[in-house]
């Protein structure tokens, strides 16, 4: 996963994988979504970002994936 800002044009860029985008989708005037050949999403861009989201303050946080449980 990668995320960009441009300053200069305040887009965010979110590119969640590297695969071939197929197809990009406007989502509203300010918000496209790419998806590659099988629907599954690639980026998401934001127009006019420092607006629409708190870029201030990105966190991550990676969590463990849950342990199955089993029912006997």
């Amino acid at each position: 996963m990668k995320i960009q800002y441009f300053s200069d044009s305040d887009t965010l860029h979110i590119m969640l994988n590297d695969r071939p985008v197929a197809e990009t989708r406007d989502l509203d005037e300010n918000t496209t979504l790419d998806q590659d050949s099988e629907g599954r999403i690639v980026a998401l861009t934001l127009e006019h970002a420092s607006l629409r989201a708190d870029l201030q303050s990105v966190s991550y946080q990676q969590l463990p994936a849950p342990t199955p449980t089993t029912t006997e």
